[in-house]
Parts: C-alpha cells; structure tokens; sequence
C-alpha cells in the first residue's frame, strides 16, 4: 500500500513500511550510499578514496624482471685482467698496507718481514695458469746477478700442527703448493692466499697462511713496480 507524506514541502512515499523520495529517477532508500553499479551488480561506495602516490603491485606477467641484488663487497675479488705487476714482466716489492714500515722479505728461506734491506725482496708474480701464480723471489740487483735464479714461494705444514708459512723452494708451476691466488682487495691492495688460506700477520708468529672462515681479512698487500724483471725468470 502506498501513501503520500508531504515533510517540509517534499512529497513522499511510504512503499511497504520504506520511506522513498519521489522524483526522475529511481528511487533510493534514505540513509544508504549512492554510487554506481559495477558489472558484477555490486555497488561500489562514490565516497571511497584511492590513496594518492602509493604504488600498486606490479603484474608479474609484464613487469620487467628485477636485477637480482648485488653480492656482498667483504670478500676480495679475483683480479680480472692482469695489471702490469701481475704480468710476469715487472719485479715488485711487496708491503703490508696494515705495516708500511716493513717489506716483505724472503730471509734465511722463511717469509718475513723486515725493516731493513735483507734477503729477497723483489718478486715477480708470474701467472701459472687458472688465475694462479708463481711468486718468484731475487735478491737486489747489485746483490746478486741479472740472471740469479729466483725463489718461488712454496706453502709449508708444519709437522707439529702449527700454523702454515711460507718458505723459498725451486720454482715448479706444477705443485700445487706453490701456486698462489693475488686477488684485488680494492683501492690497489691484493689479497695474497693459497688453496684458501690468506697470507696474514700474526703478532706472536709473524706471516703465515691461515682459513679466514667467518673472521674479517686483515692483512693485504701492495705490490710497489720496482722495473722490468730480470732474465731469465727462472723454471
């Protein structure tokens, strides 16, 4: 049943208990949101407000694939492209960044590290092949002949246990001993290893190679062009 209500001025109906405004278009029950019919047939709110500047998901289907994020920069990066102290044809001294008022020294047969002009302390990084080398050792030039035969690094394990060093020993590219990795360690330093274990400065026992596992490196290295290498550059 339907019967007319006039309220200020305004004509209504009263449909089945529903107060309805009568006017040109469809009637709207008081009280409800307007808004426009979506496909589905659910009405969708006009007060709703999509925030401004917040991103939406990308569609995975045709969004362009993100570059997978970069690697950590703690560990030293095997040197792509040889530098000229790593070519084989220029002899270098070698000085701990950590310690320049020392070199390093190939004394008595033993690595060290020495403040003044003993033992070998020019050395040719000679590649070997696979990203490794052959660190050859001479002696100073007016010291010892142009063609003095070198000494090449050779890694040695104690018997007792105790840490690995590093000691002179006929060159032989094909020990595995003595084939060591010189990787950049950034801002012209390299980091020095073998098989995995870092050349490193330990206060109570000197240079000596050791795993790093989780420890930070803390001994790198410069290698200081001293000029042309000597001939021959020996086996």
């Amino acid at each position: 049943m339907v019967k007319a209500k006039w309220v200020t001025g305004v004509a209504l109906l009263v449909c089945s208990g529903t107060l309805m405004a009568c006017g040109d278009g469809a009637a709207t029950p008081t009280g409800a949101a307007s808004g426009s019919a979506t496909p589905s047939g659910v009405a969708t709110p006009s007060g709703t407000v999509t925030p401004t500047g917040t991103a939406l998901p990308a569609d995975p289907a045709t969004s362009p694939p993100t570059a997978a994020p970069s690697k950590s920069a703690g560990k030293p990066a095997a040197t792509a492209g040889a530098a000229p102290v790593l070519s084989g044809k220029r002899e270098v001294t070698i000085v701990r960044v950590q310690s320049t008022e020392s070199g390093v020294s190939l004394d008595g047969g033993e690595l060290v590290e020495v403040d003044d002009d003993s033992g070998r302390q020019l050395f040719v990084p000679t590649p070997a092949g696979a990203g490794k080398y052959l660190i050859k050792s001479y002696g100073r030039r007016d010291n010892h002949p142009a063609s003095d035969d070198p000494a090449c690094w050779q890694v040695v394990n104690p018997a007792n246990g105790g840490s690995l060093t590093v000691e002179g020993a006929a060159c032989n590219s094909r020990k595995p001993a003595q084939l060591f990795t010189i990787a950049s360690a950034g801002k012209g330093a390299y980091a020095i290893s073998n098989n995995s274990a870092f050349l490193q400065f330990s206060p109570s026992r000197g240079l000596i190679l050791e795993e790093l596992g989780d420890a930070p490196l803390l001994s790198t290295f410069r290698l200081v062009d001293n000029g042309p290498a000597r001939t021959p550059a020996g086996g």
